[in-house]
């Protein structure tokens, strides 16, 4: 790969993965089985425990290219009370983050179909930027990016989440304080700071028949000074045997993804995303996700 070609892909990961839409927290096709990372409430909001495993790749054959792991484990420790564990780990070219995380919530019985959760969420991110590679490409920087250490904030979060056996609606911010982190304007990268996301989202279950379920659900994003991103998904449910369904992110992207029940309570995932953002020539645009499920 020449020079230019790596000057070509540095900047599609600078634009494109550090401030589209000012999203700094990564994507998940699988996000309504993972709904620890985004809201505490959902910690233990499960009759049994659960544990997932989530794996998500970028640009396939790109050497740095976004990737993100994580593991989310909750369950039900006590009377009205959960306790969730969520660790995530995503790089991003010259950019790699860990975030750890424990979630408490706890719920009331508003009647006999409707349960309320309330979620606190306590964690702590390892940051490090490698800004050499900004040097070695002659991408401008900020001088206060020039002697960069790698950074370890703690967080908070808090979150909502009402539960009906048809529906559900949940309302977050997993983390309120902005620590500094890398951004990039007009080509330059400079120091900003970390900025709040918001999560709105909601879904309802339609019964179709005796083994065949359509689940919708739409998730807003709303981050500090910047478009609120909307995503749709639906998924065709066959009696807790197989699923199968499709997202749309508006004007970003649009994805397909199927959930296989290999054994009781073991659930193995795939989902595939293409962007709707002008590709760079030589430049795969699209995006692989794996996930795993084990319900104990």
């Amino acid at each position: 790969m020449n020079f230019i070609n790596k000057f070509q892909i540095l900047i599609a990961v600078l634009v494109l993965s550090m401030s589209a839409n000012a999203q700094q927290d990564p994507n998940y096709t699988f996000y309504r089985y993972n709904m620890n990372i985004y809201n505490p409430a959902f910690a233990g909001s499960s009759e049994a425990a659960e544990f997932s495993l989530g794996i998500r790749s970028q640009w396939a054959g790109v050497e740095g290219a976004p990737e993100s792991q994580s593991a989310i484990f909750g369950m039900p420790v006590g009377r009205n009370v959960g306790l969730g564990v969520s660790i995530l780990n995503d790089r991003t070219f010259i950019e790699q983050q860990t975030w750890m995380a424990i979630d408490v919530s706890y719920f009331v019985d508003l009647d006999e179909e409707h349960r309320l959760y309330f979620g606190i969420k306590g964690s702590a991110n390892s940051y490090d930027a490698n800004t050499d590679g900004l040097v070695t490409y002659g991408v401008g920087q900020d001088g206060a990016l020039m002697n960069y250490e790698s950074r370890f904030t703690p967080n908070v979060g808090a979150g909502a989440y009402l539960k009906h056996d048809r529906y559900f609606v949940s309302l977050s911010a997993p983390k309120l304080l902005t620590p500094d982190r890398m951004q990039e304007r007009n080509g330059n990268a400079y120091l900003g700071a970390d900025r709040r996301h918001a999560y709105l989202s909601g879904g309802y279950t339609f019964l179709l028949g005796r083994t065949l379920d359509l689940k919708t659900m739409g998730m807003f994003r709303y981050v500090d000074a910047s478009p609120m991103s909307l995503e749709l998904t639906g998924i065709l449910d066959f009696g807790e045997k197989f699923e199968f369904g499709a997202s749309y992110r508006f004007d970003e992207s649009i994805s397909g993804l199927f959930l296989f029940n290999v054994s009781n309570g073991f659930n193995l995932g795939y989902a595939y995303e293409t962007s709707l953002q002008n590709s760079i020539d030589g430049l795969d645009h699209n995006t692989h996700e794996l996930f795993m499920r084990l319900k104990m």
